[in-house]
């Protein structure tokens, strides 16, 4: 994304956000609706209170030197106390008003963030996973969740300051006014050294922001690996800790000194200004000091052009300083209606094509291609492939065959780029992802480890079929995970991990959960990625010994790199380079002496050594 360096880009820039403007507002409108009713009720009554504050300082002043000039007396100065109680109730009510405007804030702010984040949790979600293979992805992801969430928010914060400052300036110019015509331009001269520096410095941290936002998510990185469990065992026996703190320390020494240069630059730029506006605004004082000695104005006129100046100057100020936070925070939010306009490659057709209940034929990969966002070489290249419905295959081959490609993409987790998929003659790019995931249940070479308890761990592959009676265990009996859940404190009730003080896991017993989460989904065609790649010998001959009879109807693809699960298959394809190159049962290939019967041969050498 290109951005704008020169004064005349960012205005430019700034009308074309503009529409991002009135979507926050729309997004605080849909969030908080009546909240937000109330809080620009409280701004505009806020708006107006300053003037009158200080039209009473006046009559207070005026009576009472009046009062003074003529000597003085308790009856004298009574006609002093009514604009005194008056401005105590306003003083009283602007308290209150203040009060009740954070509690609206406070509300207003957790209705719009949990909105917001809804939105961007269910966009997450709608995205497929070639977004989460892009580094594009990831910084507007960062941006959208850590920068930009809060942000609709504070725009129409600044908005509400524009409106109640702007309220109380023209209260403000319409008593300078009074004085004489070119007061009010005077102080608004006064503040343009300030307009320039407030613009300048909001144009330099966002471009320093768009720039650094890698560099912030690699410090929210390394945090991460210095304190996260899975990372613990590894830094302490490599010795990597200090190498990852010092990465740490490193980056972030230079993320601070680059923010806190400007910031500094940014202070010094500001107290010349400031000091210009000030001599600005001692030369108008000595004007109205000059028509009080010629006596043109009295005492109270004194007092109320210096506050109302002053306070003028603070105002127009702070109404400078909104502006450029309204630019800088549409900015953001460029960000964040970026990421929610992201549209998902893999699309629902339409109208769909429903898949039947009972699968027949097969499934077919005819002249697939397919690449990797951001990879230079092909995964899967005019590849073709036909698996039986209603068996069992197995895929085996090296590490970056491209055996766990195809289960993304028989699962359309990808659409290939080129060639198509079929199940039982249907395209699956005329199926609903959502039909086709309910007809697939996919065990992943990593899955999940959830910190809940042993049975939502479980129910969590199928919920609908999960509060059957009977269900949840009778999947973890089939994955061999009924018997170290029986030996947790509290069974299947036990929180697991060690997030919430649950128990911890052996990696074997976490991967037999995850196959029991599988099997719980009565889904088909089952797809299991190294399911006993964690198990040790005595749980593999365990579940290999039930396996067939648990997929007994379905059509079961294994991917493995062991040979005791792949002789379960009713057909065995051997992967390299995203081709088959081989295709058998067990003894067929074992007998031919290929790229599987060597490696068979050499395993059985070493068992018989």
């Amino acid at each position: 994304m290109k951005r704008p360096r020169t004064f005349s880009g960012h205005l430019r820039k700034f009308l074309g956000l503009l529409p991002y403007l009135f979507r926050a507002v729309g997004l605080v409108w849909t969030a908080a609706r009546r909240w937000t009713v109330a809080w620009a009720v409280l701004l505009l009554v806020q708006g107006l209170l300053p003037a009158i504050v200080i039209y009473l300082t006046r009559m207070i002043i005026d009576q009472l030197s009046s009062t003074l000039h003529k000597g003085g007396g308790w009856t004298a100065v009574q006609p002093a106390l009514i604009p005194v109680a008056v401005m105590a109730v306003i003083l009283l009510v602007s308290e209150i008003l203040r009060s009740l405007t954070q509690w609206v804030r406070a509300t207003q702010a957790e209705l719009v963030q949990d909105y917001i984040s809804g939105l961007i949790h269910a966009q997450a979600l709608s995205l497929d996973l070639a977004f989460y293979e892009t580094t594009e992805y990831y910084d507007r992801l960062h941006r959208a969740r850590v920068d930009a969430i809060s942000r609709p928010l504070l725009l129409l914060e600044n908005l509400g300051s524009l409106a109640q400052n702007g309220i109380t300036l023209l209260a403000l110019a319409g008593v300078l006014i009074s004085y004489s015509a070119w007061v009010p331009l005077v102080l608004i001269v006064s503040t343009l050294p300030a307009l320039a520096v407030v613009a300048r410095y909001a144009v330099r941290f966002n471009d320093w922001r768009i720039r650094n936002t890698a560099h912030e998510r690699r410090v929210r990185y390394y945090d991460l690996l210095l304190t996260m469990r899975d990372a613990a065992a590894e830094l302490r026996l490599f010795g990597l800790g200090g190498y990852f703190a010092d990465s740490f320390k490193t980056l972030r020494r230079r993320l601070r000194t680059e923010r806190l240069a400007m910031t500094r630059d940014q202070m010094l730029t500001e107290f010349w200004t400031g000091s210009a506006s000030l001599l600005i605004m001692a030369a108008a004082m000595m004007w109205m000091i000059h028509r009080a000695a010629t006596g043109l104005a009295g005492l109270g006129d004194i007092v109320l052009f210096y506050q109302v100046f002053q306070q003028g100057r603070h105002l127009m100020r702070t109404l400078l300083e909104s502006i450029a936070d309204v630019y800088r925070n549409i900015m953001f939010l460029e960000d964040l209606f970026e990421f929610l306009s992201l549209q998902p490659q893999v699309v629902e057709p339409v109208p769909p094509t429903a898949l039947p209940s009972r699968l027949q034929g097969t499934i077919r990969f005819e002249r697939v291609s397919f690449r990797y966002p951001e990879s230079n070489h092909p995964a899967l290249d005019n590849f073709s492939l036909q698996i039986p419905i209603g068996g069992i295959a197995a895929l085996v081959g090296d590490n970056g065959a491209g055996k766990s490609t195809l289960i993304k993409l028989m699962c359309r987790l990808y659409d290939p780029d080129a060639g198509r998929i079929t199940v039982g003659g249907i395209d699956l790019r005329e199926v609903s992802p959502q039909d086709l995931w309910r007809h697939i249940t996919v065990l992943f070479q990593e899955p999940m480890h959830y910190h809940v308890s042993a049975e939502q761990n479980i129910a969590l592959g199928d919920l609908a079929s999960a509060s059957i009676p009977g269900r949840v265990e009778a999947a973890a009996r089939a994955a061999g995970a009924h018997e170290p859940i029986s030996r947790l404190s509290q069974g299947y009730e036990t929180v697991l991990g060690k997030w919430f003080g649950g128990a911890e896991l052996s990696v074997g017993e976490w991967q037999r959960l995850a196959l029991a989460r599988a099997f719980l989904r009565q889904a088909p065609i089952v797809i299991l990625d190294e399911p006993t790649s964690a198990m040790d010998s005595w749980a593999e001959a365990d579940w290999l010994g039930r396996f067939r009879s648990l997929v007994a109807g379905r059509t079961a693809v294994i991917i493995t790199h062991r040979f005791t699960t792949a002789m379960q298959a009713d057909i065995i394809h051997v992967m390299e380079a995203g081709r088959i190159i081989e295709t058998g049962t067990h003894a067929e290939l074992a007998a031919q002496g290929g790229r599987y019967g060597q490696s068979w041969a050499e395993q059985m050498r070493g068992v018989q050594r």
